[in-house]
């Protein structure tokens, strides 16, 4: 299993996460992801520096690792001429290292565009459709397009990906996992979720499936659970919530009532390292063949010292046992 850590746009600012990210890669991890919000979960979260200048940032500030956004929405906020073109370019700044992760989005980070926000199945096929443009924008063709979505006139990429583009579809169910079987060529998903993935192999999806896990590593058990609640208590929300809630007033209304027990049922919280194995195992046993690692609150550096010191070596020995 291929292992990234997770630049968190919300919780840090641009300098910080290419900083942590060259760590990252001296620390050994093999791909590093960035979030592409415009607003943060929470105020409290306090950050969103422009994923795509931090992509670049990162790209030039590092030699090996793979790096992606996880996972950009190219309907609404941004067009996906201008997704296409921002990639190509982080292909090229990366040396070919770059590949792009596309969701459906959400609407904290849509709607400030004034534009309506659809609901989910009428996003699923506006993702079919930037897919589309997107691949062949960077196939070098001059695009023309009349969808039911989307209008291209006359465009073209001049600066095109230097090596072929992967594109990872985020899922979450059996439909939009069949989409990415067919338009893209991988699988994100943010749960250990088997049924999704089996829909995504079951419908032809070859390509890799990539896994996040949300956790908050500190020394003392206490300090991590009180950490993620205050740092990342939208993990607590269920369902379409997180999709469809409009704005960070929102999101601190809707977690207001949680504790630190209901945000450690989904983050894993503390300095146990077999508690990390086994929600590894997990993603593991559910088909993924990538994970990364969003490590929740600011200390960026202790965990990647722990998984240089501790984390790597107990999921390499778990992995051949």
């Amino acid at each position: 299993m291929d292992w990234g850590y997770s630049c968190s746009s919300e919780e840090f600012e641009a300098s910080q996460l290419t900083q942590f990210a060259r760590s990252a890669e001296d620390a050994g991890f093999d791909f590093v992801t960035v979030s592409d919000h415009f607003h943060p979960w929470t105020q409290q979260q306090g950050h969103s520096p422009f994923a795509w200048t931090t992509v670049g940032a990162i790209a030039v500030s590092t030699e090996r690792v793979r790096l992606a956004t996880s996972v950009t929405c190219p309907l609404i906020r941004q067009h996906p001429v201008i997704v296409a073109q921002a990639a190509a370019t982080a292909n090229e700044l990366s040396g070919g290292r770059f590949f792009l992760g596309v969701g459906t989005g959400e609407a904290l980070n849509e709607h400030v565009v004034g534009e309506r926000w659809p609901p989910i199945e009428q996003r699923q096929q506006m993702l079919v459709e930037a897919v589309r443009i997107m691949r062949a924008l960077w196939d070098g063709e001059t695009v023309d397009f009349a969808g039911e979505y989307f209008q291209v006139e006359n465009a073209r990429l001049f600066s095109t990906p230097v090596s072929p583009m992967e594109v990872i579809w985020a899922a979450s169910g059996a439909s939009s996992a069949a989409l990415a079987a067919e338009h893209a060529d991988g699988l994100w998903c943010t749960h250990p979720d088997a049924d999704t993935i089996r829909a995504y192999r079951e419908n032809g999806g070859e390509g890799r499936v990539i896994g996040q896990l949300t956790m908050c590593w500190n020394a003392d058990a206490v300090t991590a659970r009180n950490t993620a609640l205050e740092r990342w208590p939208n993990a607590a929300l269920g369902g379409q919530l997180s999709q469809d809630l409009p704005t960070w007033t929102h999101f601190e209304q809707a977690t207001e009532l949680a504790d630190a027990d209901d945000v450690a049922e989904r983050v894993v919280c503390g300095p146990d390292v077999e508690a990390v194995v086994a929600a590894v195992n997990e993603f593991r046993t559910a088909g993924v063949d990538a994970l990364h690692f969003h490590q929740v609150g600011d200390d960026q550096a202790g965990f990647i010292e722990w998984w240089r010191r501790e984390l790597r070596d107990a999921l390499e020995a778990n992995a051949s046992s």
